[in-house]
């Protein structure tokens, strides 16, 4: 598993001939409060019955609220195949501190 900082992806979605997907995995009400455009949400109990949605072979970047949850679904889907995931380091805390200052923290 890759971790980046939320510079980083800012710079890679930017960049990215074939974007990621950014797929949430916060509950309803945390995505509702902030979210980084173009994520999904997938609250981190629903992924393993979920999992046929995503693409084992697509970059993924799993955002959380700090980094913690999006790291134990990362390891998870590496154990379950995927090849290319990417840890949100900070999660979307640190998205509305370095990137997007007009996000809410909570």
């Amino acid at each position: 598993m890759r971790e980046c900082t939320a510079p980083e992806l800012r710079a890679h979605l930017d960049s990215a001939a074939t974007p990621p997907l950014l797929l949430d995995v916060r509950e309803s009400w945390e995505f509702d409060k902030a979210c980084i455009e173009g994520s999904i949400l997938v609250p981190m109990r629903a992924i393993p019955a979920r999992l046929q949605e995503l693409d084992p072979g697509r970059e993924t970047v799993v955002i959380c609220h700090h980094g913690i949850r999006s790291r134990m679904v990362c390891l998870f889907l590496e154990n379950q195949g995927f090849t290319d995931v990417v840890n949100l380091s900070g999660g979307v805390d640190a998205w509305a501190r370095d990137v997007d200052r007009q996000m809410p923290a909570y």
